[in-house]
């Protein structure tokens, strides 16, 4: 039976989430540590899953001008990831509060567990959402219209596990949304390049939550929950090597049409290590090694939004 987060030893949680439980939440006043755990707060790496995408974009947009990717809207992205994760976060656990009940990784979170009621989860849910609106309106016109569309898989995501196996599929959708906003802040319009870099971000994604939906598949099959874990089951590392390798595809593709330099190949081999090493230590039935797995993708990102940025030179 997988274990929540919560009960996991300290040995198997990374150094950040280790540290945004104890020195983050730690600082909290009690009252608001329910809508923290709400919007994962004390669990970042969510948050740097959407960041990375957004990085991608404007990096590869600053990078088709010589340039680096402007502080102030790295600042902004960085602000709405944490802020629309959060968002996203609480929209889900409305939706499945009565399945969170019923499986051990989630039976703990605030709404199932009774730590906050559904009307409070709906004003925090609509609190967040006003400050996203409010970081969505410094862009230009493209960039607030993809950011009010990206509602839609958004607000859609939720219930894709109850009608199809790759839940994981729009999750990717979703995630990766950020790599057009992050192109479209730059250059107020969305090229090939960036096309294919959020394509390469919905593989990404499709292997990483493939791995972490291992953790919950007996509880997901008992309840009727539908993913791409179930629908793989023993074939996943098969699976994960054509997801990562079309990932690694749609990276070449976007860096020939977005004019990459030399140094950006040897990085995309860095990167197909990372994601080989992934799929090699995978154990489908160790729920503690899937969730470790998961979390090195934080670094897969960095790594790829490194690549980027050494294709400037």
């Amino acid at each position: 039976m997988p274990q929540t987060e919560e009960n996991q030893p300290p040995e198997t949680l990374d150094t950040l989430d280790t540290q945004g439980e104890t020195l983050f939440m730690r600082a909290l006043p009690k009252a608001a540590l329910p809508y923290a755990r709400l919007a994962r707060l004390d669990r970042p790496i969510g948050t740097w899953l959407l960041f990375w995408p957004c990085f991608w974009g404007l990096a590869l947009a600053a990078s088709e001008v010589n340039s680096y990717p402007p502080l102030s809207m790295l600042g902004l992205f960085a602000l709405g990831s944490l802020v629309m994760r959060g968002a996203g976060c609480t929209f889900n656990d409305i939706v499945d509060r009565d399945f969170d009940a019923q499986v051990a990784r989630t039976a703990a979170r605030p709404l199932p567990s009774g730590q906050v009621s559904l009307r409070q989860a709906w004003w925090f849910l609509i609190g967040q959402l006003l400050v996203g609106l409010a970081i969505l309106l410094q862009f230009n016109e493209l960039t607030i219209g993809l950011g009010v569309a990206s509602l839609v898989l958004v607000a859609s995501y939720p219930f894709m596990k109850r009608f199809t196996y790759w839940p994981q599929f729009f999750l990717g959708l979703t995630f990766n949304w950020g790599a057009l906003m992050g192109y479209a802040a730059v250059h107020g319009n969305i090229s090939q390049a960036a096309v294919w870099l959020y394509a390469a971000g919905v593989f990404w994604t499709l292997g990483y939550d493939t791995i972490y939906a291992h953790q919950d598949r007996e509880d997901d099959a008992l309840i009727g929950i539908k993913s791409s874990a179930l629908a793989l089951g023993r074939h996943t590392k098969l699976a994960l090597v054509v997801f990562y390798a079309a990932s690694l595809a749609c990276l070449a593709a976007a860096g020939l049409l977005g004019g990459m330099t030399t140094l950006y190949w040897p990085a995309l081999g860095v990167v197909a290590y990372h994601m080989a090493w992934q799929i090699y230590q995978l154990n489908i039935d160790d729920p503690e090694t899937c969730l470790r797995l998961f979390r090195l993708n934080r670094d897969t990102g960095l790594i790829i939004g490194a690549s980027i940025l050494l294709g400037v030179f």
